[in-house]
């Protein structure tokens, strides 16, 4: 195993080892299972995991399968460090990951596709937030069918909906000379409505 140094691994450890769950008993994908030649996504080798238990599940079925490189190209698909992948094989932790892990990775490699910049990144920045400090959060940003393109759509969607003409003195000083400028950013409080809104109700994929 690679060196990882202790204040690090204490850190994993602590994260990880919290879960306190049974171990599954129902095993799900199998090697045939595992076969997605045609499927072209950014979960492309594997298919999107539908929580953090399915990910549990697979990676302890291609661990006693002996399939290392299975479980580490699995791992790293669904944007969970490759640390906890080192932790895991040397049996220091019980499961690949928890709830929070899972649901980040999930958005780390949302962002890989989406590159989010400037206030896109801010609103990530606070799910992510959100993912950590709420179990039900996590669970939800991990869920089939809800995205981080979604999400982004809709806080879009209330800024086209919500725009207001910049008053023309500010549009001057800027050195702006369009005739009418809008701007319907949202604020960051409405942000965080939308975002829960969004993950906790119907918002569409």
């Amino acid at each position: 195993m690679r060196h990882i140094k202790p204040e690090k691994r204490g850190q994993i450890l602590k994260n990880v080892r919290s879960f306190g769950e049974k171990k599954p008993e129902k095993p799900i994908n199998t090697k045939a299972d595992r076969v997605r030649g045609k499927e072209k996504n950014m979960f492309e080798k594997f298919g999107e995991m539908d929580s953090y238990k399915e990910i549990n599940e697979l990676a302890e079925n291609l661990f006693n399968e002996g399939d290392l490189d299975s479980l580490k190209a699995m791992a790293a698909e669904n944007g969970i460090p490759a640390e906890y992948v080192d932790l895991y094989q040397d049996g220091e932790i019980p499961y690949l990951c928890d709830p929070a892990i899972a649901a980040i990775g999930k958005l780390d490699i949302e962002c890989k596709d989406l590159k989010p910049k400037e206030i896109m990144e801010d609103w990530v920045e606070y799910i992510k937030g959100q993912c950590l400090e709420k179990k039900e959060i996590a669970l939800k940003v991990r869920k089939k069918g809800k995205t981080l393109k979604g999400c982004i759509a809709e806080l879009l969607k209330w800024s086209f909906k919500n725009q207001i003409p910049v008053d023309k003195e500010i549009v001057k000083a800027a050195g702006v000379s369009a005739g009418r400028v809008t701007l319907g950013i949202p604020g960051m409080a409405r942000a965080k409505k939308i975002i829960r809104e969004y993950y906790l109700g119907g918002g569409k994929k």
